[in-house]
Formats: structure tokens, sequence, C-alpha cells
């Protein structure tokens, strides 16, 4: 029995930790919108902090850029927002020294616990696609969690969750 045990639970926590590593998308749509017809895009500008605002044009940019949009200085088809928000928040970590006061057989012994608080960042970025003509909301996406707490890391998460953003993008045409 341990022998399955030892094997099954390190792969769970492997699974655990890579589903909390990644960052929480999603989309949403007008469903009757014809996204056949856009071809051209101009920013209407990205809220965020200083160098997050370059960092984030550019991997909006590339996935467009990818999908055959391309980037006009105004009056594009589209028009895309982008507000990334980042706050702080504490998660508390506890570790076990010692041994555990309960045992086998009843055998207990003297073990103690220390929990601190870690600040961690957390970062979500929203991007918003508008039909110009309308001004009309045609498509959003939101990831959540696109920041790390490690500043070497950050930049790469963010192009990930955009990237993930923009998978299916743009949405099937109803037909």
């Amino acid at each position: 029995m341990k022998g399955r045990y030892s094997l099954v639970l390190p792969a769970l926590a492997v699974c655990a930790l890579v589903a909390l590593a990644a960052a929480d998308v999603s989309v949403d749509y007008n469903h009757h919108t014809n996204f056949g017809r856009y071809h051209t895009y101009s920013w209407l500008g990205v809220n965020s902090s200083g160098l997050w605002q370059d960092r984030i044009m550019n991997a909006v940019d590339s996935q467009l850029s990818a999908k055959g949009w391309q980037k006009v200085p105004s009056g594009g088809d589209a028009k895309v927002s982008a507000v990334g928000h980042v706050t702080e928040r504490d998660t508390l970590e506890t570790y076990y020294n010692g041994f555990p006061s309960w045992g086998w057989r009843g055998w207990g012994g003297i073990g103690t616990t220390t929990t601190t608080e870690v600040p961690e960042r957390v970062g979500n970025l929203t991007v918003d696609v508008f039909d110009t003509p309308t001004k009309q909301l045609i498509w959003r996406g939101r990831a959540s969690e696109a920041v790390s707490s490690k500043p070497e890391k950050n930049e790469k998460k963010m192009e990930e969750s955009v990237e993930k953003m923009f998978k299916n993008f743009p949405p099937p045409e109803k037909g």
C-alpha cells in the first residue's frame, strides 16, 4: 500500500502546483458580431503602471498581428483597450518542525509550527475590443493572476496569459 501512495502523491502535488501557477483566463464576446469584417485596429490606451503599459501593448499587438489584424495609428475597424491592475495580498505559510503531536500507536512527540505572512503581488489584466463605428464592446478577455510575486517571471507570465486569452480569437462565425 505504501508503495502505491508514494507514487501517486507526488504526481498529485505536481498537478496541483501546475493548476495553481497557471493564470485563470476567461473570454466573452458578442455572439452576433461578424469578426470577419475586422482587419485593422487602433489603441484606445492601456491603463497600467509605466513599464507594464508597453509590455501589455506589445503582447496584445503580437497576438492580433498573428491573427491577421493590422495595427493602424487611428481609424481602425476596431479599438482596443487594456487595463492592468496589480494588488498585494498576504499568503500564510506554515512550517512544521520536529515530531508531530500525534503518532503511531499513541506515541506522541513535541513539534513546533511557525506561520508567517508573505506579501504576494497579484495582477489582473482585462483586454477589451470595441467596434469603432458603434463603440460597442464586441470582445473581452480577462486574466487573473497574470503577474507573479517574482519580478523576473512577470513578463513571461503576462505574455503567456495574453497568448491564452487570444488562443481562439477571433471567435468562430455562427452559421
